[in-house]
């Protein structure tokens, strides 16, 4: 039987105990396919070329999706299947800041209701591009699941940034939860 976005969604909200998520971790059911559902760079969820409407439903899933080396997946118990996603699972429409300078602690939401506070077990990461050097910053939401952090957050991140040195090269960069996180190094700044 060929897999389907209502079929995993029942499995879904079978498989869901309590309001945790649901530990698909654990799960290792048989490959069942590919389905034609989509995330796109923006966090919109599309299936069959169609975006997916309803919130809630975006969130069901959202909660049982696994990333196995470059892979993402919807995992219940008895079905796996393969998804694509453009960029990052996640965007990270929000954060809250308390404290300042090492004492700083960042906690990010996400467009599916997640939150996360960045530090060790949740590091932020920018990737830039090597042709614009155009940043893409990131945070670890959960097990391998990033979020692209939105732009509007990044810019407020900016107004939030240090400079540390760090392996000898001065960077421009965030505290939080007790780390440093560099962003781009120093020099390159205007």
């Amino acid at each position: 039987m060929k897999p389907s976005a209502d079929g995993i969604a029942a499995s879904a909200r079978a498989a869901r105990k309590g309001k945790g998520l649901p530990p698909v971790h654990l799960w290792n059911p048989e490959f069942c396919g590919d389905l034609d559902m989509r995330i796109a760079r923006d966090g919109t969820w599309f299936y069959l070329g169609t975006p997916i409407g309803r919130p809630e439903l975006v969130r069901l899933f959202s909660t049982i999706l696994r990333k196995d080396g470059d892979d993402y997946f919807l995992v219940t118990p008895v079905e796996k299947v393969g998804i694509t996603v453009d960029d990052a699972p996640f965007v990270a429409v929000d954060f809250e800041a308390e404290g300042t300078g090492h004492d700083q602690l960042l906690t990010f939401e996400t467009n599916v209701g997640d939150t996360a506070a960045a530090g060790p077990d949740h590091p932020i990461r920018v990737a830039r591009d090597p042709d614009t050097g155009e940043p893409s910053p990131y945070v670890l939401i959960r097990a391998n699941l990033e979020a692209l952090i939105d732009r509007k957050s990044f810019y407020r991140l900016v107004d939030l940034g240090a400079h540390e040195t760090v392996d000898g090269t001065d960077w421009f960069g965030l505290w939080s939860g007790g780390e440093f996180f560099p962003v781009i190094p120093s020099a390159e700044l205007p």
